[in-house]
């Protein structure tokens, strides 16, 4: 048996044995690597940690560190406060303000763990206090930064665009960018109306009164007193310079957000040493484990060449529509555990030999692989549902939040890629 099989085999097991028993799946996936590497691939250890991915923990280590200090000394709390403000009380709104804003942070470049790093903590800390479905508020910003992630000046649209222009394919951004738009945002409004969306079209918050409406007895508001007179510390005052101030420098500057956020964190902790002496006991480690542990066997299954090896397979049925729902098969389940940016540039150019048979339309092929590819970063294996999961709110265990990541997660993938390839590749525009 070839070390592609051995690797697809281990990978379903570790899956399996995380789902039924409650073994965090990153220190499974810790096993999968070493035995898998050692045994299979002939990896000494040095070289199967080199899959460990430092950017993405340094992350969820900064961004969670940042936020637990900003819910510590009642930031997270002010924010809300001044969202339900902005939308005039209507907290059916605050979902799609925080989808929009992601959206637009991804669409003019930001990173997409960047992007939902910001908007995260404070759309779950706004869901954990108006009894608003974390799983929806968590899922609606990831789909935001989904939806604006293929624009021709986004990451992940640059990366598409740039390698269908090396490998001589038509021009196409703007089918792609709208193919991610519409889908994430068709994806955003049936999670929005399935979780509650519905109630929450009568729920109206008057930041004047001490309850949000329908907040009482026998009310269904689910939210808490909102305070007559805000009074605003220095401590709050520092973290809002700092929450911008990390936003500017890991945006604009292009700066990694795991260092710029550890560093704003330190400097909070510093001017508030007591206040803050126990908040880096609130940092996600649980998620940290999970991440990591699943990277570093992500990248066992590429050097095992994996998806090479599916897609090789794919490109070589001898039809094209077939083939090409296979390969945004290989795409989403291996971006729900790897990184979709390393993803894109393997996968479009495998998809060459079907487009050059004919019969499919070379952009829709390659929207309906980029979308595959990325819908399923809500998979709390990858970045931004592990963000989600780091940052859940007080209103919601660990285990069952994760649970419900990972249930919307598996139907995204089982379901997600033959929607996409049912809209974009099979009626043959």
């Amino acid at each position: 048996m070839g070390p592609e099989w051995v690797a697809i085999i281990a990978l379903v097991a570790l899956f399996v044995i995380g789902t039924v028993l409650p073994i965090n799946m990153g220190a499974l996936a810790y096993v999968a690597a070493w035995l898998v590497g050692m045994y299979s691939l002939n990896l000494d250890e040095k070289e199967i940690l080199a899959g460990v991915s430092g950017d993405l923990i340094l992350t969820l280590i900064g961004v969670t560190y940042l936020f637990a200090i900003a819910r510590n000394n009642g930031t997270v709390d002010l924010i809300v406060q001044g969202a339900v403000r902005g939308v005039g009380g209507r907290v059916a709104l605050i979902p799609w303000v925080m989808f929009a804003v992601t959206a637009v942070l991804t669409a003019i470049g930001a990173v997409s763990p960047a992007a939902c790093a910001i908007i995260g903590p404070i759309a779950l800390g706004f869901a954990g206090r108006y009894g608003i479905s974390p799983l929806m508020m968590g899922m609606l910003v990831v789909h935001g930064a989904q939806a604006g992630g293929f624009s021709p000046i986004s990451i992940y649209g640059t990366i598409t665009n740039s390698v269908m222009r090396e490998n001589d394919l038509p021009n196409s951004e703007l089918t792609i960018f709208l193919s991610s738009l519409v889908i994430n945002t068709i994806m955003a409004a049936i999670l929005f109306f399935v979780l509650g969306g519905r109630r929450l079209w009568s729920l109206r918050i008057d930041p004047s009164e001490e309850e949000p409406e329908g907040s009482g007895p026998g009310g269904s508001g689910g939210g808490t007193a909102v305070a007559t007179r805000t009074v605003v510390t220095r401590d709050q005052v520092l973290t809002l310079i700092a929450f911008v101030g990390v936003a500017v420098v890991a945006l604009a500057f292009d700066k990694n957000i795991g260092f710029v956020a550890i560093t704003a964190a330190v400097i909070l902790s510093m001017l508030a040493p007591e206040q803050n002496k126990d908040t880096v006991k609130q940092i996600a480690w649980p998620t940290v484990l999970l991440v990591a542990g699943v990277s570093t066997y992500a990248t066992i299954l590429e050097t095992a060449g994996s998806p090479e090896f599916v897609g090789n397979w794919a490109a070589g049925l001898g039809t094209a529509v077939l083939g090409a729902l296979i390969l945004c098969y290989v795409g989403g389940v291996v971006s729900a555990f790897a990184s979709s940016t390393a993803l894109l540039p393997v996968i479009i150019p495998i998809a060459i030999p079907l487009i050059a048979d004919g019969g499919v339309s070379a952009g829709l092929f390659v929207a309906a692989l980029a979308v595959s590819s990325t819908i399923v970063d809500v998979s709390p294996f990858s970045t931004n549902g592990a963000l989600m999961l780091a940052n859940r709110p007080d209103s919601i265990g660990e285990q069952t939040y994760y649970k419900q990541i990972l249930t919307y997660s598996v139907i995204v993938v089982l379901v997600g890629p033959l929607l996409v390839w049912t809209a974009l590749v099979l009626p043959g525009w």
